[in-house]
């Protein structure tokens, strides 16, 4: 085991070197005029590479705010900046900020920006620009760092976009960049502040105004008609199927899906790419949750009369996995918002789904509408005994993901866990979801190198809730986003990261296997191009570096059980473990 040290904590979670000495406040400044928004908007932490595009907003948050409220997080990469508003959405479902210098770092930062809204989670992105008056910009840099159009480089990632030119807009513009960003279907938003506007002195006084006022809550729930209708579709179906989809983190959501299907006595399957919405042991649970439907669940929907789709990601490609055709047999209902933010030029809304009703809502909403309506009394049901532990291989010499998986559920043994993340050879039955914060979900638009940031901003928002931050990687998710650790260990968020190491591309192994046996070239040379070995990379290492408690490699069960134990006792002192698991290539069945 290797392990760097950290700073001393100051006032309890701020690293004592980033608590800024006073300072004098003599005259007003338009970042100041930004800063304040921010805090009124109650944005906690803003992650941020430095720049000088926002070197006045930089000096605002510190010198006029005291870096609170919100507090800057210094990280080593762009895209670990927004990969951490990410992490922190996942949790609290709330707006963070991430800060990106100018053109550069908004094109560094774009990868987590598509994660982000493809997994229609809210976010503050703050952007810069250098001088719009050509005039006053400084020779070569300025003009570098300068697009006449800016946010057209996410545009069609993010729900709105702005340049304002005056402290009174800027503040307008936040506050509608973050109305807009938490209003569902929630996604990132996009400011950019103008260097000059930043940094001039404030001429006149900035007419105050009530933020809450210009933030109205818009309801997102179901008309009391078309709620009525699917009451009536549910009630006379014999063999109902709940498609639980995007959803909160929320314990009185989550009771009320429960009473719900409890209720109807409906089948329940739920998403491994979206957070934990159902208890797994829920004897109306079928099927392991995953990215595809398990074979179980397949034939859930296959015999079901009616289908309640609660904004399930890819309605119509589930229906295609159940061999349902173009023209299914069970009557649709579909409950989204997502439409409203469909375009042209991503795809992410996947296929255009049947529906016998739709419901244009937030499924939050029409749930307790439909209990309401419904009006039933609850069944009896049980949770079933909780998931076995999964068992380990019977080839001694091949360490594979299942024998991770069974060490560190023993090691875990009753803690209260949350799951950031998992790689694509996880088996949904590996691991029980006992309420909404057991698992957060995929990265959302499948990048690589997001989990690791994701993970940190999660354990940024859990902190101090008695809940183990875990994130179990792959090795190229890893590689690609580690650096993201040092944030973890420089502001004391506990975090343990697993890395399921099988030193290769390996989704990239089975593409080729299968271009080989399609085109009948010879399957043997699948590796070729995939694998990271010769030299091996030091995963452990390179968490080390990051300031991280670091264990491994570690390929042997016997080994494992008591390394787990180790990382564990470190996460639960305050520390950030990184664990490095060499595992043999492939995925787990279901």
């Amino acid at each position: 085991m290797t392990k760097a040290g950290a700073g001393d904590l100051s006032n309890g979670h701020m690293p004592a070197c980033e608590t800024p000495l006073e300072s004098a406040n003599d005259g007003r400044f338009g970042s100041d005029v930004v800063a304040e928004t921010l805090r009124a908007l109650d944005i906690p932490y803003i992650a941020l590479v430095p720049g000088s595009s926002y070197r006045g907003l930089h000096d605002s948050m510190v010198n006029h705010l005291g870096n609170t409220n919100p507090q800057m997080l210094v990280c080593l990469h762009e895209d670990a900046a927004v990969a951490i508003a990410h992490g922190y959405a996942k949790v609290t479902g709330k707006a963070m900020g991430a800060a990106l210098h100018s053109n550069v770092g908004l094109l560094h930062g774009a990868m987590s920006i598509f994660d982000t809204w493809c997994d229609r989670m809210p976010m503050l992105i703050i952007g810069a620009t250098g001088p719009l008056d050509a005039a006053t910009r400084r020779p070569w840099i300025d003009w570098l760092h300068t697009s006449r159009d800016q946010g057209a480089v996410i545009r069609q990632f993010t729900k709105w976009d702005d340049v304002p030119y005056s402290p009174a807009a800027a503040r307008e513009a936040l506050v509608r960049a973050k109305w807009v960003s938490e209003t569902v279907p929630k996604g990132p938003t996009y400011v950019s502040l103008d260097v000059d506007m930043q940094e001039k002195p404030l001429t006149g006084q900035v007419p105050q105004t009530a933020v809450g006022r210009l933030m109205p809550r818009p309801d997102t729930a179901g008309s009391k008609e078309a709620v009525e209708t699917a009451c009536q579709m549910l009630q006379n179906a014999r063999k109902p199927v709940i498609l639980m989809g995007r959803f909160d983190r929320e314990q009185a959501g989550w009771d009320e899906r429960v009473a719900l299907a409890e209720m109807l006595g409906a089948t329940v399957i739920t998403d491994l790419k979206l957070g934990a919405a159902f208890p797994t042991e829920h004897p109306l649970h079928v099927g392991p949750p995953g990215t595809r439907l398990a074979p179980a669940a397949k034939e859930a929907v296959k015999a079901a009369d009616v289908v309640l789709s609660l904004d399930w990601v890819d309605l119509g490609g589930a229906l295609k996995q159940a061999g349902l055709g173009d023209h299914p047999e069970p009557r649709i209902i579909h409950v989204s918002r997502d439409h409203t933010i469909h375009n042209g030029w991503s795809m992410d809304h996947q296929m255009l789904p049947v529906a016998d009703l739709f419901i244009s809502a937030d499924p939050a909403k029409v749930v307790p509408q439909l209990l309401e309506a419904l009006g039933l009394n609850r069944k009896p049901y049980e949770r079933r005994e909780a998931l076995p532990l999964p068992q380990a291989t019977e080839n001694a010499d091949e360490f594979t993901i299942h024998d991770l998986a069974l060490e560190l559920r023993r090691a875990m043994a009753d803690r209260s866990v949350s799951i950031a993340c998992l790689p694509l050879s996880w088996n949904g039955n590996f691991w029980p979801f006992r309420d909404p914060l057991d698992y957060l979900g995929f990265n959302g638009g499948a990048g690589v190198g997001g989990g690791p940031g994701i993970a940190v901003g999660a354990a940024l928002a859990l902190k101090g809730s008695g809940r183990l931050p875990l994130a179990i990687c792959g090795d190229g998710d890893f590689l690609m986003g580690h650096t993201a650790l040092w944030t973890a260990v420089h502001y004391k968020l506990p975090l343990l990261m697993i890395v399921a190491n099988n030193r290769c591309y390996f989704n990239d192994v089975k593409h080729q296997e299968q271009m080989a046996v399609t085109r009948g070239r010879e399957v043997e040379n699948k590796w070729i191009g995939q694998r990271l070995t010769e030299p091996d990379v030091d995963i452990a290492a390179l968490g080390a570096a990051q300031g991280a408690s670091a264990f491994g490699p570690v390929s042997k069960g016997d080994d494992l059980f008591a390394v787990f134990e180790k990382a564990i006792a470190e996460v639960e002192a305050g520390g950030v473990a990184v664990v490095d698991v060499r595992i043999a290539s492939g995925y787990a069945g279901q």
